[in-house]
């Protein structure tokens, strides 16, 4: 027989089934669980049921147990996922990492045009360093890209005027061939022997494959690039230098 001071029999005006959930009640689930405690793992006589409220069957019963098992675990399911949110909450982003891409060039012999007002195109000689940025054997007038990206190109080039009269010299980037719209600065030379040197940097938009050349032009073939050589107090003066470096991610 139950103990019924065990049980905690629920009295019949306790509902069975909580309407606000549709699951079983506080109540009658501990009755339940008290019959389940008192019997073990035993096969439960059918008249112990019978001392519980009135309007209850075997497959109601079960039906009951499940609902409650599934409600447990599911809250078990629903905690594990917030601890896991939570640890996606305080975990860091990591960053994404992109490898360094540069390139360093030079030429250092002297380049005259060979027609006044003509656009001509600087050859350099030596590859100083390259990473993602480098010329391709047979064409040391372009500097290909291998990834796209936004590149900061800079050079600096020596230059001369040997005649006494005004000259100009006009320099800007081609992209594929194609001069960059909107991109030419013009330095100006006057009197004999006279010297500058021109150095400025464009952020240009390249796709993997391009390729940059620099141009330059002259009114004067007087005007032309100058490579001084070693002193006894400062290394060689190359006549043009170009790096590169990819600037965006």
């Amino acid at each position: 027989m139950v103990n019924n001071n065990t049980t905690n029999l629920t009295p019949p005006r306790v509902p069975l089934v909580d309407p606000t959930t549709g699951l079983i009640t506080r109540e009658w689930y501990r009755f339940f669980l008290n019959l389940y405690t008192t019997t073990g793992t035993t096969a439960v006589d059918a008249d112990l049921l019978l001392m519980g409220p009135a309007a209850t069957n075997n497959d109601e019963l079960l039906n009951l147990f499940n609902q409650v098992q599934s409600a447990d675990q599911t809250a078990s399911q629903l905690a594990v996922l917030q601890n896991e949110i939570q640890s996606l909450a305080v975990a860091p982003t990591m960053p994404e990492v992109q490898a360094l891409v540069y390139g360093a060039f030079r030429r250092t012999d002297a380049a005259t045009a060979t027609a006044i007002n003509t656009a001509q195109t600087v050859t350099f000689q030596y590859q100083d360093v390259a990473k993602g940025i480098e010329w391709v054997s047979g064409t040391p007038t372009r500097i290909y890209v291998y990834s796209p990206g936004v590149y900061n190109f800079q050079f600096s080039a020596e230059m001369t005027k040997s005649s006494a009269n005004l000259g100009y010299a006009w320099i800007w980037p081609a992209i594929n061939g194609v001069d960059v719209p909107n991109s030419a600065s013009r330095v100006s030379f006057q009197g004999s022997n006279s010297d500058l040197i021109a150095a400025w940097n464009w952020f240009l938009t390249m796709s993997a494959g391009d390729y940059f050349e620099l141009k330059w032009a002259v009114d004067d073939l007087n005007t032309t690039l100058v490579y001084d050589a070693t002193t006894a107090f400062a290394p060689a003066i190359p006549s043009v230098i170009l790096t590169a470096n990819r600037v965006s991610l």
